[in-house]
């Protein structure tokens, strides 16, 4: 597996000395899924984060009626889980499942607080990937509450390049939260247009 690809996207924000790394690669696990496997159900409790090697997943939300809402696709040099269930280690809201082959590279809860006891500056790197989570879901919700739908994948489309062409339309509807056919109108709209 490639191990430098987390390293470099550790080093966007942080300086690891040598032993350091070494330490802190010796504490990730690397592991392949395959596509529909998931890496966390709703209901069981987060105990990994995973940065993505390879591959493509979703997380979800089943809700009462047996809906599944798309909150979020992970691609490559991008951070998965469900990070509620995984800081509070509490149940989890979400689903995180596999839509490709994938390699992940993933850190266990515990092993994450031991790192940051030998390796201090690895709780600022979690900080500003934290923060950064957090701004992203708020600008989605803006988003989704105040732009028309066609306007809403245009924004999918800047967040996720190419994604159209690796996931199913209809999981894009869901993240947009609209209908598959009215999806497909939008689409057919903007091929028009161009």
């Amino acid at each position: 597996m490639n191990t430098q690809s987390i390293i470099n996207n550790l080093s966007r924000y942080i300086t690891l000395t040598a032993e350091e790394e070494a330490l802190y690669l010796s504490k990730v696990r690397f592991r392949k899924f395959q596509k529909g496997q998931f890496i966390v159900q709703q209901g069981d409790i987060c105990t990994h984060e995973s940065y993505v090697i390879a591959g493509c997943l979703k997380t979800y939300h089943i809700d009462e009626n047996g809906n599944e809402r798309i909150v979020m696709f992970s691609v490559e040099d991008w951070w998965t889980s469900d990070l509620g269930s995984f800081l509070t280690q509490k149940p989890s809201a979400f689903n995180v499942q596999c839509l490709e082959t994938c390699e992940l590279a993933q850190l266990s809860y515990h092993d994450q607080n031991e790192l940051y006891q030998l390796i201090p500056k690895l709780e600022h790197f979690s900080r500003i990937a934290i923060q950064k989570a957090y701004i992203a879901a708020y600008e989605r919700l803006v988003y989704n509450f105040s732009l028309p739908a066609k306007e809403r994948y245009l924004e999918f489309k800047k967040r996720y390049p190419n994604l159209d062409q690796r996931v199913p339309q209809y999981q894009i509807a869901s993240y947009l939260g609209i209908t598959p056919e009215f999806f497909s109108k939008i689409r057919s709209q903007l091929i028009h247009e161009q």
